[in-house]
């Protein structure tokens, strides 16, 4: 048996079979699509669901990949075990209706013996114990009869509720009796170490049925699965996932890193290696994937493992805020060659890593110190449970994840109340809800009257006027009232464009439609209110005229177009990983959404506009087409994420530039978007941008409104615009002279009052405390001042604050002499600055502090002299 590399096996894996006439798909993203059922991709087969499930049809009745997989479920034995990991790959061939159990098994045997040369001797098989056909099949193809293993439904029969299932059969290789539990009949379903399973195969051949029934499939199939990493392990002859060639050249860069070496020190430095490693893994092919960390979903699972992984970099003594994002070249090294995505991507997939890196590094020091405080009052208290509200203020006030409290408390013994934790996160969610509820659930009182409705139809497309029948007047809310036609061209409020208002004509009488709302294909048309009062001569069945506002129609589509050619802009200057994260289109501008890791550049935003611009003036043919969602996916229409769509959709075109599925409507030529300006560009959530822009006219109005601060400016400092910039330089210097020469006032000032504030002192407990405050002054001169006192005596502690504009700075000094007597100027000026409702800390000698309330300065001070008392 060849000591094979885990690249090497991979693409063996993949040569056999498509030599066998499979096709070679590539691996499918960690990001479901269109399968809500899933956060994250974590088996071979997931991606292929619709395949298996006759939905969608393959690109081949035959099929090999190896797909990349997340699985979090163990995260907490990862590191501490040799072999749990978060990310792994997983080998598969599959048949859709083809072949089925006999080639399935005859080629696994060839694919482990002869492209392998596993020794026969040590492969077995376990079988469903009433699989006689599957048994008979190996006994065929040369494997001793007593290395074939019958078992149960639990270990043997692959379902997941109703549905297709089938019975599997799984390989294993003897490790040798070295690893076995030295019992007679140990043999595969042992819960010994010495036989490892390396590859299932699935027969889905059966329907479980709602009776618990089963019935034969008109179309068996075959889903086999293969962990390359378990795979490697017996190739190589190693125990341990992270003693596999690939996973090895990335650990012992962290080890290089962190300075240390890996199983030759403490346990827990083994396991923060090994942490940190897989950790590394998977973060590098979710970014890549289009993953970023955030509060929620798939994007806290990942902010969750890049924080577990800095933390455990800290522990290792890695004092670097970047090192994973330096570390991630290693995964890309031995990974870059199967997923050139990554290779792509690489600085992409650091500068995500760098910005999480750096934002945990501040969260975590806030947290940690809140932390240490909390277990020095259990300590105190002789208590081992956090209580669960300080658990959930760590997690909500200073986002301190949950799950770094619970390691961090387990590695002091202790433990958080998640009871109490998830009280208070059920207690809030609840407050939130109250908060939000309004008079909407009085509205729709007339819901149910309407619901036997048909869907009504939509001629916003292409009418802007129609004759149409009353189906139903309801109430919409206290002083509205809604209509309901079987026809209209006033669209709704969807896929974030608003919606249309305009005229409603019934005989002589007119009526304002203000608002559009689509439920379940319905349209209801909402009257507005002085309209409404006027509505009773409207009955079902009366003829009516239905007309938009062309103008707001014609403005709002604009913009609608203009939101098409800008998500095409910054995927072309930003990158691919760009997703729409939502978007709003009104009469007056666009806003749009997506997902991106820092604050775009001015020069990228130029960049962005010009591109739009230019697209603009191609005038480029707008053509909207209805058509299977397949061939829809075959054009490269890019979809919304996580939208569902139906087997017909609606496709958007914008020459070969931009083409999207779309309900909205639009113009039909890109140059009647006239011009495009960014107006705004700003976070609106982690890892979500959001850009607002204006179109046509409203460009014109934008630059108009910014002429006229350029001009009223211009006045002001007494200048031409074009000397504007000049200007405005000249008065910042000439501004910061002054401030330099007023902070070089006040240092002599202090210097000249050092004598008087040492005289101020008072003595405590036989030290010189010294309390003040000073009205417009920094911290740097706070410090100054302590230096310099600190230079003119000794055996003192100095307490000061700096009160400007509201804002409050205190900071604590403490002479050298004092220092090592135990005296602390960060346990200090955390209790001091408490008193004024502040919080700060820092080391023994100097401690700064922030503070709310001026009015508490001399009980803060008073508090000061307390502590002092004490020591």
């Amino acid at each position: 048996m060849e000591n094979l590399g885990l690249n090497e096996i991979r693409d063996l894996f993949r040569d056999f079979f498509v030599s066998k006439g499979h096709y070679a798909g590539k691996s499918a993203s960690l990001i479901p699509q269109n399968d809500k059922s899933l956060l994250i991709i974590n088996s071979g087969m997931a991606p292929l669901k619709p395949y298996f499930a006759g939905v969608e049809t393959p690109p081949s009745k035959r099929m090999t990949t190896c797909q990349k997989c997340i699985r979090t479920g163990d995260i907490d034995n990862v590191g501490k075990t040799a072999r749990h990991g978060t990310f792994f790959e997983m080998l598969g061939n599959f048949s859709f209706g083809d072949y089925f159990k006999e080639q399935s098994l005859t080629w696994g045997w060839e694919f482990i013996t002869e492209w392998l040369k596993m020794p026969k001797d040590r492969v077995w098989a376990t079988v469903y114990q009433d699989d006689d056909e599957a048994h008979d099949i190996w006994v065929k193809l040369g494997m001793p009869e007593d290395h074939i293993v019958r078992l149960g439904k639990d270990d043997n029969f692959w379902e997941i509720g109703l549905g297709p299932c089938g019975p599997c059969s799984e390989i294993f290789f003897d490790r040798g009796e070295k690893y076995g539990c030295g019992k007679p009949d140990c043999k595969p379903g042992c819960d010994c170490d010495r036989y490892i399973e390396f590859w299932n195969h699935v027969f889905s051949q059966f329907s479980k049925e709602e009776d618990g029934s089963y019935s034969d499939l008109a179309h068996k199939n075959i889903d086999t699965g293969m962990g390359l990493e378990r795979m490697a392990c017996i190739m190589q002859g190693v125990d341990s996932i992270f003693d596999i060639d690939t996973i090895r050249h990335i650990l012992n860069a962290v080890a290089e890193k962190a300075g240390v070496k890996y199983e030759q020190g403490s346990e827990q430095n083994d396991i923060s290696l090994r942490i940190v490693t897989d950790h590394l893994r998977s973060m590098v092919f979710m970014i890549s994937d289009g993953i970023l960390p955030s509060n929620e979903g798939r994007g806290y699972v990942l902010r969750r493992l890049i924080r577990r992984a800095a933390r455990n970099g800290m522990i290792l003594g890695i004092n670097q805020d970047d090192f994973l994002a330096e570390l991630a070249d290693k995964v890309i090294e031995v990974s870059g060659g199967a997923y050139p995505e990554l290779v792509e991507k690489q600085e992409y997939i650091k500068k995500i890593i760098r910005n999480e890196e750096s934002q945990f590094s501040k969260t975590l020091a806030n947290g940690l110190s809140i932390l240490n405080d909390y277990m020095s009052d259990m300590d105190a208290k002789g208590e081992k449970v956090l209580a669960g509200e300080l658990a959930f203020k760590l997690y909500d006030t200073y986002g301190f994840p949950i799950e770094l409290t619970e390691e961090i408390l387990a590695e002091n013994g202790k433990t958080p109340d998640m009871e109490g934790f998830r009280q208070s996160m059920a207690n809030q969610k609840e407050t939130a809800r109250a908060g939000q509820r309004d008079t909407s659930d009085e509205a729709w009182k007339d819901a149910g009257a309407y619901s036997h409705l048909p869907a009504t139809e939509f001629l916003g497309y292409t009418e802007t006027e129609a004759e149409a029948e009353v189906q139903f007047c309801g109430s919409y809310d206290r002083e509205r009232k809604f209509l309901i036609f079987n026809r209209t061209p006033f669209y709704a409020t969807s896929g974030g464009q608003l919606h249309d208002t305009g005229i409603v004509t019934a005989g002589e009488a007119k009526y304002h439609i203000v608002d559009v709302v689509k439920e379940n294909g319905i349209f209801l048309h909402v009257v507005d209110a002085d309209d409404s009062k006027k509505m009773d001569a409207v009955s079902e069945g009366d003829r009516v005229t239905l007309k938009i506002d062309s103008v707001k129609r014609n403005r709002i589509s604009r913009g609608h177009s203009a939101t098409h050619l800008l998500q095409q802009a910054l995927r072309d200057v930003l990158g691919d990983h760009v997703m729409q994260a939502g978007s709003y289109v009104d009469e007056n501008y666009l806003r749009f959404d997506f997902n991106h890791f820092e604050a775009m550049t001015g020069e990228e935003i130029r960049k962005v506009e010009d591109i739009v611009n230019a697209h603009i003036d191609e005038f480029l043919p707008i053509q909207m087409q209805e058509m299977p969602i397949e061939e829809a996916k075959k054009m490269g229409a890019m979809a919304l994420f996580g939208e569902k769509y139906g087997d017909i959709v609606r496709v958007v075109s914008m020459g070969d530039y931009s083409v999207e599925f779309c309900g909205g409507t639009h113009l039909d030529n890109t140059g009647k978007i006239g011009a495009f300006k960014i107006t705004a560009e700003y976070g609106v959530a982690s890892g979500v941008r959001r850009v607002e822009a204006v179109t046509g006219s409203q460009v014109i109005q934008y630059l108009d409104a910014k002429a006229a601060i350029l001009e009223e400016a211009a006045t002001v400092l007494k200048t031409g615009e074009k000397d504007l910039p000049k200007r405005a330089e000249q008065l910042l210097q000439d501004n910061r002279d002054l401030e330099k020469e007023l902070k070089a006032l006040k240092a002599d000032q202090i210097a000249g009052s050092v004598d008087a504030i040492i005289a101020s002192a008072k003595d405590v407990n036989g030290v010189k405390l010294i309390t003040k405050r000073f009205d417009n002054t920094d911290a740097d001169q706070l410090r100054e001042m302590s230096d310099a006192i600190k230079e003119h005596t000794d055996n003192v502690v100095m307490v000061f604050a700096a009160v400007n504009d509201g804002k409050i700075i205190l900071i604590a000094s403490v002479s050298e002499d004092l220092v090592s007597k135990g005296y602390h100027a960060g346990k200090i000026i955390k209790e001091v600055a408490k008193v004024a409702g502040g919080g700060g800390g820092g080391k023994a000698g100097m401690a700064q502090a922030g503070a709310k309330d001026a009015s508490k300065l001399e009980d803060a001070f008073a508090k000061a002299e307390e502590l002092i008392a004490v020591q």
